[in-house]
């Protein structure tokens, strides 16, 4: 029995077998290891032997098999992003937020140029535009862009008051710590492009923040009260001038007047004046006449006394007699 049974295995463990069986697995490895894919707004780096030979686009493709050829496929059309201080769940990206929470505490944690403390929260969004500098120029470049991140943008807060980074500077602290950035991944050739910094969470250490929230509310009251006091003067102010223009268009009108009857009262005295030249005693006589005329029936009952005469008489009732006259 035992022996039949060497004969089969004889049978089966002849040399030629073994090498058509080791070719076959030969084959299968190096057309397994020959093609590979590269994803959409993904792009390709071939290394043969180490050494940087070609890019490929999306799509199937060929190398040479057996670890010859190695390919590197990266996202050069996709936008990624690095987070400080803070890690949003489900990210595809390693580098996207620190691994531990102890160091997401002690990245935000910050000294202002006044020497106080913030804790800000930050957003680096970026592109790969140079697949070979990405992969060859430095070692780790997602690592090392995360440090320069952290490095900019503690020299940029530095530079300012805690109100400042709070309140009034966010915008500029971004602005500065891009161009910041984008000056250092030129000088170190990572093939990154910066095309945002965003700041998130600015606020003062959890100690203090509650005073620093009654101090922020004390603002925006006095904002507020500032905001209706001018209001009010906006308000009030075109009325009290529209009602001294009023008045002042009515005095003008009044003073008009009062000139143009002075005017009008000269001219008549200038002719009064000149009929007066031509015939002295007539006109004298005639106003004389004129102005008793006006005076004498607002008189009433009035009694004349002469320093001559000798009793009283009274004056004739000329109203009662021009209104019996009237009546007849």
């Amino acid at each position: 029995m035992s022996q039949q049974i060497e004969i089969d295995l004889s049978k089966y463990l002849r040399g030629d077998r073994i090498l058509w069986a080791l070719a076959g697995i030969l084959v299968l490895w190096g057309a397994f290891t020959s093609i590979y894919t590269v994803e959409t707004e993904s792009q390709g780096v071939v290394l043969r032997f180490g050494d940087f030979t070609e890019t490929t686009k999306p799509g199937l493709h060929f190398k040479l098999p057996f670890g010859i050829d190695q390919v590197y496929v990266l996202p050069v059309e996709r936008q990624l992003k690095q987070e400080f201080g803070f890690a949003t769940e489900g990210a595809t990206n390693i580098s996207q937020y620190s691994e531990y929470p102890e160091e997401r505490q002690f990245e935000r944690s910050m000294v202002t140029g006044d020497l106080n403390t913030a804790v800000v929260e930050w957003i680096v969004q970026y592109r790969i535009t140079d697949a070979e500098k990405f992969l060859f120029k430095v070692l780790d470049p997602e690592d090392t862009l995360r440090d320069m991140s952290e490095a900019v943008m503690r020299t940029v807060v530095g530079d300012r008051t805690v109100d400042e980074v709070i309140t009034i500077g966010r915008q500029e602290i971004s602005d500065q710590a891009l161009t910041g950035l984008r000056d250092l991944v030129k000088t170190y050739q990572l093939g990154i492009s910066i095309t945002q910094v965003q700041l998130k969470n600015v606020n003062p250490p959890p100690p203090v923040q509650a005073s620093f929230n009654e101090v922020n509310q004390a603002e925006q009251e006095r904002e507020r009260m500032i905001n209706e006091a001018n209001g009010e003067y906006n308000k009030e102010v075109p009325r009290a001038r529209g009602v001294a223009d009023q008045k002042i268009q009515a005095a003008a009108g009044y003073a008009l007047k009062r000139v143009n009857e002075a005017h009008g009262d000269v001219a008549l005295f200038k002719a009064m004046l000149k009929e007066y030249s031509k015939s002295p005693k007539i006109t004298r006589q005639r106003m004389y006449l004129e102005t008793m005329q006006e005076v004498v029936p607002a008189l009433g009952r009035k009694i004349i006394l002469d320093q001559d005469a000798s009793q009283i008489l009274p004056m004739l009732q000329l109203r009662t007699g021009q209104e019996g006259g009237r009546g007849r």
